[in-house]
C-alpha cells in the first residue's frame, strides 16, 4: 500500500468502501505533500521502533489519535509498528452488552460476533494502509496451538479463581474481569445470568493476548508501545507484557479539556495519577496570573464550557430551592457524597479502605443513620445515565435494596438530578469522594475532602485520606468540622488543580471535536503541522514516547499560563 500514489491509493480506499468511514482519511489530507510523505515514510526505515497497539480499531477515539501519533512519530525519524486486532480475540473492549444486544447468549458460547469484529477491523485496517505505517494483527501472531491452550484453560478454570490468575507475574485475570464489567456495565457480576460464560471469554481473550503481544516483543524491539487506557482487553495485557520484557509503556486518555490529552509512563494514568510526586507541581512558580487562569477555568467547568467531557449542560446552582424541595435543614451540618460510575476501571487498588465502592456507600450511609446531628447528601454521578456506556448498575438501586426506607438525615440526588454538584457540595461542611476528580476542584473551593478510596488527590497534603475502614470511620466521628480549608492549603490546592488541569491535561492543536461517535477528528492542512517544533503539545507527547521525557506541559511558560485555545 505504501508504493501506491495517491491517485491509485485513493481509488482503492473509495472501491474498498473508505467513503462509509469516520475513520482519518490520510490520503486526502496529505494529498499535496504525499510526495514528502513517502520519503518521509522511506526515511524512518530503521529508526527508533515504536508500537501503537490501537488493537480495537472501531473504537474512533482510539484509532483517530493513534493514527495521528503514526504520523507525527514517522516525521521524527520513528519506525512506527500498528498492532490491531483482526477478529481473533474472543472478546475486547469494543464489545458491550450494548452492542451485542439480542446476539448475547451466542457471543456467551462463541465469542465476539464476526459481523462486529469486520466493522471494527476492516475501516481501521484500511486507514492504517492508507498511511502507509506497518500493520500487524493479533491473528498473524496467534499459533493454532496458542488459541486451543486459551480455550482450554478459560473452558476449564474454576470461575472464582479467575480475577485473582497471573500468568508468569502478569495480572491477566484482572484485565479479564475488567473487561466482562465493562461489557455489563456493572461494578459486580452477582445477578448477571451470563456472567460466567462472558469472563470466560474475556479470560480466554486475555490469555490469547497475552500470547500474541509476547511473541511480537521477542520478534522485534520497541523504544516504547503506546495504547489507549491501559486496562480491559487487550490494551491491558499489551500493557502486562511490555512492562515484563522492558519496553517502555505510554498510556493515553481523552482529557476533559477540549483538545487535550492525558498521557502517562509506565501504566494507566488510573495508577499513575496517584503516584506521582508532588514534586513535579509544587515548584512551580505561582503567581496571581496563574491562580487567575485555573479559577477561570474552574469556573467554566459548572457548565462544562471549555470542557469535551461534561454531563451537565444547565445546572441548577438555586441551592436553596433544592434545600425547600428535598427537607434539607440549613442548621443541620452537611456532609457530601459523590459517587463514580460502579463498573469504570475496576482494578485493584491497595489504598482503598474499602473493597469497592457499593460497601463504602452502604457502610457510610449506616453510619450517618447513627449520626442524627448530620445530614448525608449523596449526588450519584450523571455518568451513570449519560455516560458513554450507561451503567446498568445503578448506585441508586443498590441504596434502596439496602435500606428500603432512608434514615430521615440522608438525601439522594440521582444521577438525572439538574441540581449543580459544585453548588450543593460547596455548601457542605465535607465532602467524601471515593474515585472522582471532583475532589480537585473542591479543595480549590476550600472545601474539606475526605477520600476513601482511588481518587487522584489522594496523597497530595490536601486531603484526609483513609487506608482502612477504621481510619476512616475515625475522621468521620471528628465531623463536623465547621471550618474551610486554610489559605495554604487552599493555595496549594490551586497549585495542584492548575497542574492537573493545564500542565497534564496536554493540548493538541490538530484535532477538534467532532459530532457522534468519533469525538474529535484531525485537522490539519498538510504536513507541516505535524513537523517537530510546530505544536508544543504534540511535541511534549512525542517527546515523551521516543524519549520517555514527562508528559507535562509547560503550561506556566505561555501567556495566559495556558496555550491558546484554538
Amino acid at each position: 500500500m505504501a508504493g501506491l500514489g495517491p491517485l491509485r491509493l485513493r481509488r482503492f480506499l473509495k472501491k474498498e468502501g473508505d467513503n462509509a468511514s469516520p475513520h482519518t482519511d490520510w490520503p486526502r489530507l496529505l494529498a499535496g505533500d504525499w510526495d514528502r510523505w513517502q520519503e518521509a515514510l522511506a526515511a524512518a526505515r530503521g529508526g527508533r521502533s515504536v508500537l501503537i497497539a490501537t488493537g480495537v480499531g472501531g473504537y474512533l477515539p482510539m484509532a483517530t489519535l493513534d493514527g495521528l501519533l503514526a504520523a507525527a512519530l514517522t516525521l521524527r525519524g520513528a519506525e512506527v509498528t500498528v498492532l490491531l486486532c483482526d477478529g481473533c480475540l474472543s472478546a475486547c473492549e469494543y464489545l458491550t452488552v450494548y452492542r451485542v444486544g439480542q446476539g448475547l447468549e451466542r457471543f456467551a458460547r462463541q465469542g465476539a460476533p464476526r459481523d462486529l469484529c469486520r466493522r471494527c477491523y476492516q475501516p481501521a485496517r484500511r486507514m492504517f494502509d492508507g498511511l502507509g505505517v506497518r500493520v500487524v494483527t493479533y491473528g498473524e501472531l496467534l499459533s493454532p496451538e496458542e488459541a486451543r491452550r486459551a480455550r482450554e484453560l478459560a473452558g476449564h478454570m474454576p470461575a472464582a479463581e479467575i480475577p485473582a490468575y497471573t500468568q508468569d507475574g502478569l495480572k491477566v485475570g484482572e484485565h479479564a474481569l475488567a473487561g466482562a464489567l465493562r461489557f455489563f456495565a456493572r461494578g459486580d457480576l452477582e445477578n448477571e445470568p451470563l456472567a460466567e460464560p462472558v469472563l470466560r471469554q474475556y479470560f480466554q481473550a486475555a490469555l490469547q493476548a497475552t500470547a500474541a503481544v509476547s511473541h511480537l516483543l521477542e520478534r522485534q524491539r520497541f523504544v516504547c508501545a503506546s495504547f489507549h487506557h491501559g486496562i480491559y482487553v487487550p490494551q491491558g495485557l499489551v500493557g502486562e507484557v511490555a512492562r515484563s520484557k522492558g519496553v517502555r509503556v505510554a498510556n493515553w486518555q481523552p482529557a476533559y479539556r477540549k483538545k487535550s490529552f492525558i498521557f502517562s509512563h509506565g501504566d494507566t494514568y488510573h495508577h499513575t495519577m496517584l503516584t506521582e510526586p508532588t514534586t513535579s507541581w509544587e515548584n512551580v512558580p505561582w503567581s496571581g496570573e496563574l491562580e487567575r487562569v485555573t479559577l477561570e477555568y474552574l469556573a467554566s467547568r459548572i457548565h462544562g464550557t471549555r470542557d469535551w467531557i461534561y454531563f451537565h449542560e444547565k445546572p441548577r446552582e438555586d441551592v436553596e430551592e433544592v434545600v425547600a424541595e428535598v427537607g434539607l435543614d440549613p442548621d443541620k451540618p452537611w456532609v457530601g457524597l459523590l459517587t463514580n460510575v460502579m463498573w469504570d476501571a475496576q482494578l485493584h487498588y491497595p489504598a482503598n479502605a474499602f473493597p469497592g465502592m457499593k460497601d463504602w456507600v452502604l457502610e457510610t450511609i449506616a453510619y450517618f443513620a447513627r449520626r442524627p446531628d448530620l445530614q448525608l447528601l449523596i449526588r450519584i454521578h450523571p455518568a451513570e445515565i449519560r455516560g458513554g456506556i450507561p451503567s446498568r448498575q445503578l448506585v441508586a438501586d443498590e441504596i434502596a435494596a439496602a435500606f428500603p426506607r432512608l434514615p430521615d438525615n440522608v438525601f439522594v440526588f440521582g444521577p438525572d438530578s439538574d441540581v449543580s454538584t459544585y453548588a450543593l457540595m460547596e455548601r457542605c461542611d465535607a465532602v467524601i469522594i471515593y474515585g472522582t476528580k471532583t475532589g480537585v476542584e473542591l479543595t480549590s473551593m476550600g472545601v474539606p475532602v475526605i477520600v476513601a478510596g482511588e481518587a487522584w488527590i489522594r496523597g497530595k497534603g490536601l486531603t484526609r485520606d483513609a487506608g482502612s475502614r477504621q481510619e476512616y470511620f475515625a475522621i468521620l466521628d471528628e465531623l463536623p468540622w465547621g471550618r474551610r480549608l486554610d489559605q495554604d492549603t487552599v493555595r496549594r490546592a490551586r497549585m495542584y488543580a492548575f497542574h492537573f488541569f493545564f500542565r497534564r491535561m496536554i493540548p493538541v492543536g490538530c484535532v477538534e471535536p467532532a459530532g457522534g461517535k468519533a469525538a474529535y477528528r484531525v485537522s490539519i492542512s498538510g504536513l507541516d503541522e505535524l513537523a517537530p517544533g510546530r505544536d508544543p503539545g504534540l511535541e511534549v507527547i512525542c517527546r515523551g514516547i521516543l524519549e520517555g521525557t514527562p508528559f507535562v506541559y509547560p503550561a506556566e511558560d505561555f501567556p495566559g499560563g495556558s496555550h491558546v485555545e484554538r
